[in-house]
């Protein structure tokens, strides 16, 4: 291990122990605002609630190291649910169905990486492009309306448990794991770090800058369309308009977890713990029957201070 290698190992690791430390001083303030806060039932709530966010973000958090954004996630993610949901309905095996899904997902990534690519487009430009084309797709194929009647095995397995724990929550974590794996132990985390952290040096070096951005936005695409199938799963109904305003959740996620919007920096660890921060804090907010607004902007300002943690602590990482 090269020694800025592990220098980034030493910044994410105390980056991450730093979000732990808010989440626990969160748990902290809101056990003994709210009593039920800390009950078993509650806490598997959180982790149930906190899932999606925490799929979404993993994908992100990726995009966000190899110094990209993706604004498309939430129509991503209706696009390849409610096709799932079509097929589905239309009496299509259940494996054909989700594999179709997945090839959405994984399209729409593709196109949102060869855009930036390619084209030499703007991350933010090609994916807010694409949050309105995505979204566009999806209520032209429904004509925008839900699509009810899913197949009842289907909603099972994401309303089941295995002990305690919800389906979801053990899909997330097996994905996280992926997720960690890819971003620590394989070529293409490497390249994405390599990517985000300086690009041309990073060209110099021999690395493959359009498919690794483009393995990128596709892995992005294909977590966006699992979030997409666990919610219509627990729901019993594919709506085009599901996934609103998904991508600031998921930013959010990324951004308290350490990620660098700048690039380069950022791991799936802090991404999940972010992700647990925001679902801790929104559960608390509601326990305490705390209006919606006032929990927006404590979204707000939480965000605010970790842009603020980032941009004091990026010189001494």
């Amino acid at each position: 291990m090269t020694d800025a290698k592990r220098h980034r190992l030493v910044a994410f690791n105390l980056r991450d122990a730093g979000t732990l430390f808010g989440l626990v001083a969160i748990a902290i303030v809101f056990a003994v605002l709210a009593p039920d806060f800390l009950t078993t039932h509650n806490l598997i709530n959180i982790l149930q609630q906190s899932s999606i966010n925490a799929c979404v973000a993993i994908g992100m958090t990726l995009v966000i190291i190899s110094g990209g954004i993706d604004l498309s996630v939430g129509p991503t993610a209706a696009l390849s649910a409610v096709l799932t949901a079509m097929l589905m309905t239309s009496g299509v095996p259940l494996p054909i169905s989700l594999l179709a899904g997945l090839g959405v997902g994984l399209l729409c990534g593709f196109v949102n990486g060869a855009l930036i690519s390619f084209a030499g487009l703007q991350p933010f430009i090609v994916t807010l492009g694409t949050l309105s084309l995505y979204r566009a797709l999806a209520l032209i194929f429904t004509g925008g309306n839900p699509i009810l009647g899913l197949p009842n095995g289907f909603r099972h397995v994401f309303n089941a448990y295995i002990g305690i724990v919800p389906v979801p929550v053990i899909i997330v974590a097996v994905l996280s794991v992926i997720g960690w794996l890819l971003l620590r132990k394989a070529p293409i985390g490497e390249y994405i770090l390599a990517v985000g952290g300086n690009e041309e040096a990073a060209r110099v070096a021999g690395v493959p800058i359009a498919r690794t951005k483009i393995t990128t936005y596709m892995l992005s695409g294909a977590l966006a369309f699992i979030a997409g199938i666990i919610l219509i799963g627990r729901l019993g109904a594919a709506e085009p308009v599901l996934g609103n305003l998904w991508e600031l959740d998921a930013i959010a996620a990324s951004a308290i977890g350490g990620a660098s919007l700048m690039g380069g920096k950022g791991s799936i660890v802090g991404t999940l713990l972010g992700a647990l921060v925001l679902g801790a804090m929104r559960n608390g907010l509601t326990l305490m029957d705390v209006q919606a607004f006032y929990q927006l902007l404590a979204t707000g300002i939480i965000i605010i201070a970790a842009m603020l943690v980032d941009r004091f602590t990026r010189g001494r990482a």
